[in-house]
């Protein structure tokens, strides 16, 4: 494991939370994600299944979580199920948890083998009325592939049709956007991470350089401080490439002149940092590129003043879509009459800045969270807003990571320069 040990007491409490909110009665179970086929004989590297962590901290395939608040037998009212290690796993895959180690990571106390998970829950599944399983749930997942969730069920529901189904994610979705004071400080770290990393490119970046070479410089740095690697594929845009959201080819070269768009983060302990910037290939940037940046600077900083508790996302961003607007009169990219004449359902704005501002961070970089639920204490959200501009070549976006407390939000990145005189300076010093 890369990371220490994370503190026993997170996953205590969130096993609390959770069984709080089952009906009389229930059992619920979690599976941990699927081992995917990269080609004939690798799997794709292993990404624990982010319900299934949140419950146990446990970060290895073939895990199963069983929990029956209830059950007559107080044995198996929490029960973790390993993967059992060999001597042929000891030399061709390593490190295992044993039963003592998923102990003291979960603060479970019955560790039993996978081996024995099928005799186990049918010697109590029968003295529960309702069985709670899990899927993925979150908004921007569109289910394609039968993964181990939805096989599960599959198989639950023809040995046991008779009993009530219910749904792990609604609960999971309204625990998981309010971060503990440990998640708080697991993203903390994984933000300090990216920070360092942005800081190695600065000094890096120059004409002629590979945006291949500058992800070579976020990985290294990521890697050499702790971190389980990029929270998601990172975007090293320049030029053009920055009007390409999703962009990720990360294969041209950096010219004199072009802005590059860094959309990029670390991940520590399965929590993810999420972080945009946008810096001149040599160190300065030109008026016009400095005026559209601090368009987008304004826009960012006026956006971060709305993240606060009982926020709907949905007007939240009608405002800063305003706010955009007369950025972009400002810049003459958009006239009054432009705006006056806009479709209601897709206003003038969104023709230079045509994604969303704002969203959840936690295990997931989208991380699980109700779509119509009011921002409260306890999240962490992006705000992210740029402005496109295909004909210019040019591409601005800028994201910070805010975390909403009783007192106001807090800038988990305040740290990370951000102001364009700042980055100016620094990639010429």
């Amino acid at each position: 494991m890369k990371y220490p040990r994370i503190n026993q007491d997170l996953f205590i409490l969130n096993r609390k939370n959770f069984v709080k909110k089952l009906k009389n009665n229930s059992l619920a179970i979690f599976q941990s994600s699927d081992e995917f086929p990269r080609s004939g004989d690798q799997n794709y590297i292993f990404k624990q299944n982010p319900d299934l962590f949140y419950l146990s901290g446990i970060d290895q395939e073939q895990t199963i979580l069983l929990l029956y608040p209830d059950c007559p037998n107080p044995m198996y009212r929490q029960v973790l199920f390993l993967r059992q290690t060999n001597d042929h796993i000891k030399v061709w895959e390593g490190y295992k948890y044993t039963k003592e180690q998923a102990k003291a990571t979960s603060g479970i106390e019955a560790i039993y083998w996978l081996e024995d998970f099928d005799n186990i829950l049918h010697s109590i599944v029968n003295y529960a009325d309702n069985i709670y399983l899990n899927t993925n749930e979150n908004d921007r997942y569109a289910h394609s592939v039968p993964y181990r969730d939805i096989r599960f069920i599959e198989e639950m529901r023809s040995k046991y049709p008779l009993h009530h189904y219910e749904r792990s994610a609604p609960i999971m979705r309204e625990l998981r956007s309010t971060k503990s004071e440990i998640e708080v400080e697991l993203t903390k770290k994984a933000c300090s991470l990216t920070r360092d990393a942005f800081l190695r490119v600065l000094k890096f970046t120059k004409p002629g350089v590979k945006e291949y070479e500058i992800e070579a410089e976020i990985i290294h740095e990521f890697i050499r401080n702790g971190s389980t690697g990029h929270a998601y594929t990172p975007i090293i845009a320049s030029g053009h490439n920055a009007n390409i959201l999703h962009y990720n080819d990360n294969n041209q070269v950096c010219k004199d002149g072009d802005v590059i768009l860094f959309d990029f983060g670390a991940e520590y302990a399965n929590y993810n940092a999420d972080m945009s910037r946008s810096i001149p290939v040599n160190g300065k940037f030109t008026q016009r590129q400095k005026d559209v940046y601090n368009a987008v600077l304004h826009v960012m900083k006026e956006a971060t003043k709305l993240i606060v508790s009982g926020t709907v996302l949905s007007t939240y961003h009608e405002a800063v879509g305003e706010i955009m607007t007369e950025q972009l009169i400002n810049l003459g990219l958009l006239s009054n009459t432009d705006v006056k004449s806009q479709n209601p359902a897709w206003p003038a704005y969104k023709k230079y800045f045509m994604h969303g501002t704002s969203h959840h961070l936690g295990i997931d970089v989208h991380d699980f969270a109700g779509r119509y639920t009011p921002f409260a204490e306890g999240n962490i959200l992006t705000v992210e807003p740029g402005i496109y501009i295909p004909e210019e070549g040019l591409g601005i976006r800028l994201e910070n990571n805010i975390l909403i407390t009783s007192t106001g939000n807090i800038d988990l990145m305040a740290d990370i320069p951000l102001e364009a005189e700042e980055i100016e300076d620094l990639m010429n010093s």
